[in-house]
């Protein structure tokens, strides 16, 4: 029986995940058949053939070593098919010893004492059903043996309150059978957590790179472009879109995955989302403590928050500084931003919903109206939008 203390390998089919139970349970094999041959040696004088008994003891003996020595090979690629074939190996090992029973034994032997193969040996076929296969495999295993304990001893009558056979092999088939399906489970939620953890590490690594190459290639193209002027000017102003653009993204990636990936109602965090879009010119200020919301609504939230940036760096000049705050009264969440240019002439916003040019309706109003929010733009000093987003949003009528 091979025990090792090296970390078991993540395998397909999960393997590795129940090798403490196999290796327990092949201890537990072994000592089994010891207590087999004290048995034997107790139990031998009052045998019709005593040698036949001897021979079938080492049978069970020599099964015990090979059994346990294949059920212990979790790290090879064929551990699962060599587990199944031992499984079924096992029962009927064990099936056919205890039938051999009454070539040894005569009937009043064997009517009232246990089978060759003790019941405790027996028992082993159950524990391997039941780690294989969980608790129905456990469970049916347990039946079966009893089963062909009471036909090979003819107990027809037997009492579960005074022979504890059948409840003592269901029960550890159940038992067994439910801690090698919890095994599996928490194998598999720390691999998936292992693959979230290396690809939220891939993401931001990506992020680094992303921030140190292509954000600082658009700032240095906006600023140059806003500097030279003419026809570049257009340029600058297409580089601070996909400025803005590439940070909400970052942000996004960046954000933790919560249990639920594609549920909008899985909360996250909401600064990450606004922090990225800090640069030189937008200046973001946030709590110390996390501002947990919607995942939908973070995003249309940051993506509200960029497109009025978009419109500061389109409209209020080159050197126009923005400045986001956001803000949690548990009541509800708050999200300004404001920009020291010159504003908003009077009706400008109706001008260009009346050209057709909606980018502040759909990409800012229509966002924070969808989400049950206001959002107000005050144009006295500068351009400030404040957009307020209830905790629970109001339930619709009608």
């Amino acid at each position: 029986m091979a025990v090792g203390a090296t970390r078991e390998p993540q395998t397909p089919e999960g393997v590795g995940a129940t090798a403490p139970l196999w290796r327990a349970a092949q201890a537990f094999r072994l000592v089994t058949a010891l207590y087999a041959i004290g048995q034997e040696i107790a139990s031998a004088p009052y045998y019709r053939h005593p040698g036949l008994s001897w021979v079938l003891i080492g049978l069970l003996v020599l099964w015990s070593i090979v059994s346990a020595a294949l059920l212990s090979q979790w790290r090879i690629s064929t551990s699962r098919r060599v587990r199944t074939t031992v499984v079924i190996g096992d029962h009927l090992v064990v099936i056919a010893l205890m039938a051999a029973t009454r070539l040894v034994a005569d009937y009043a032997w064997f009517h009232g004492h246990q089978t060759v193969p003790t019941t405790l040996w027996a028992a082993n076929a159950v524990i391997s059903a039941a780690i294989a296969s969980g608790p129905v495999g456990g469970v049916v295993s347990g039946v079966l043996i009893s089963a062909v304990s009471i036909v090979v001893r003819a107990q027809w009558e037997l009492d579960l309150w005074s022979d504890a056979t059948a409840p003592m092999l269901v029960s550890v088939g159940l038992a067994l059978g439910l801690a090698a399906d919890t095994a599996r489970r928490a194998h598999r939620q720390l691999q998936r957590a292992a693959l979230l953890t290396a690809a939220a590490r891939e993401r931001e690594r990506l992020a680094r790179e992303v921030h140190d190459g292509v954000l600082q290639v658009l700032s240095y193209i906006k600023r140059r472009g806003n500097e030279i002027g003419g026809s570049t000017a257009e340029l600058a102003q297409r580089a601070a879109e996909q400025e803005v653009a590439l940070r909400v993204l970052l942000s996004e990636q960046s954000a933790p995955v919560p249990d639920v990936p594609d549920s909008p109602a899985a909360e996250q965090d909401l600064r990450p989302l606004l922090t990225a879009q800090a640069s030189p010119d937008v200046s973001v200020s946030a709590p110390a403590d996390p501002v947990p919301v919607a995942r939908e609504a973070a995003r249309e939230l940051a993506a509200a928050v960029a497109a009025a940036l978009s419109n500061t760096v389109l409209h209020a000049g080159p050197d126009a500084k923005a400045y986001v705050l956001l803000e949690d009264t548990g009541e509800e969440v708050i999200v300004s931003v404001r920009d020291d240019g010159p504003g908003i002439p009077d009706g400008r916003l109706a001008e260009a919903a009346a050209q057709g040019r909606m980018g502040v309706s759909r990409s800012i109003v229509g966002r924070i109206t969808a989400l049950g929010g206001t959002a107000d733009l005050r144009t006295d000093d500068g351009a400030e939008w404040e957009f307020r987003l209830p905790r629970h949003r109001p339930t619709r009528k009608g």
